[in-house]
């Protein structure tokens, strides 16, 4: 089995169809074929600037147009960021990720952003940074910093995506992809389920995702955490199995890359995590706070780990392959012989 970015839609919808427990066999078989079993990369994320973003996202708790108590605060001091940095690092994680709520970031603020990036990379740490929308000159400046991955997001399909956003338009959000992949920095995108998008949807945007040019290397798929004051704070609450079946499509579609459990799993209990691990997720983020919203704390994490006997995995900011594995182990399964796709979906070999 290859890498492939040539999916169909009907290979997707087909994907999801499947029967739930074959499509988490599946999911599992593709996982062990490309990644370390049991084995989970561990990021934190630190909002360096919070609050009074102009877009208009119906999630986000950030926006300027939504009353939702948020405490607003401008960009952090370097010194703060290399502290909780070096906190994170003490406590297992391999990646920081720092967030700012911007549009796009100011040449002023992305100086500051530049020493912040160069400053945790000096803790021998992965690096990872969401900021908006950002130019090509932009991203040659952040690789330059050392930047190993950037954040953007698609959310959901482009069909869907006008009910959830006005302020900026897919096209803006896939030029700023393209911006980071030119620049050489590894792209981190997902998107949110739970939006009120129907089933369709979900399988638009991850065909999206599994038909860039390159897969990202990083894709987080986020659960809608409902926050008073903003559009979507009473969406109906999201089937979990609907979940899961994202990240068993998102393994399978993109097998060489890092699923990420994300926002919402404070809502989550340690068996709908667990099942979510069998489906293919081995990136989590740890700490108490995802930018603005709850996480479950590091111990939880840290016991929850024991319990499944799952360890923490190894950074790899590189592009990653079948060929050349996290652990050293050649990209075979093990104990699940060979994978077996949908009938009638096309799996390269």
């Amino acid at each position: 089995m290859s890498v492939r970015n040539d999916w169909t839609l009907a290979e997707v919808e087909e994907l999801f169809d499947l029967p739930f427990m074959d499509l988490v066999f599946k999911a599992h078989q593709v996982h062990r074929l490309f990644q370390a079993p049991n084995t989970v990369q561990i990021s934190t994320l630190l909002s360096i600037k919070t609050g009074a973003c102009p877009e208009d996202c119906a999630y986000c708790p950030q926006s300027v147009r939504f009353d939702t108590g948020l405490e607003v605060s401008e960009l952090l001091e370097l010194e703060e960021v290399a502290v909780r940095a070096r906190a994170a690092r003490d406590a297992g994680a391999t990646r920081f990720c720092m967030g700012a709520a911007y549009r796009s970031p100011k040449p002023k603020d992305l100086r500051k952003v530049v020493a912040m990036i160069r400053a945790v990379k000096d803790l021998g740490l992965e690096t990872c940074a969401t900021l908006g929308m950002v130019t090509p000159d932009q991203a040659l400046e952040l690789k330059a910093a050392g930047l190993d991955f950037y954040n953007h997001n698609l959310d959901t399909s482009s069909r869907y995506y006008e009910k959830i956003i006005s302020t900026r338009t897919y096209q803006d959000r896939l030029d700023t992809l393209q911006a980071v992949r030119d620049a050489g920095i590894n792209v981190c995108c997902g998107g949110i389920v739970g939006m009120g998008e129907n089933p369709q949807d979900r399988v638009e945007l991850l065909h999206t995702l599994a038909t860039l040019p390159e897969h990202p290397q990083s894709v987080p798929i986020n659960q809608l955490v409902r926050v008073a004051g903003t559009p979507l704070a009473n969406a109906a609450a999201l089937d979990p199995f609907d979940f899961v079946r994202m990240i068993a499509v998102a393994r399978i579609l993109m097998p060489a890359s890092h699923v990420r459990l994300s926002a919402g799993r404070a809502e989550m209990n340690d068996e709908l995590q667990a099942l979510c691990f069998m489906a293919g997720a081995n990136s989590i983020f740890y700490g108490e706070k995802l930018l603005t919203t709850g996480n479950p704390d590091t111990q939880h994490d840290q016991d929850l780990f024991r319990r499944l006997k799952i360890r923490a995995g190894s950074p790899r900011a590189e592009s990653p392959h079948a060929e050349s594995r996290s652990d050293g182990a050649a990209p075979t399964a093990r104990g699940a012989g060979s994978f077996s796709h949908a009938p009638g979906a096309s799996v390269a070999s």
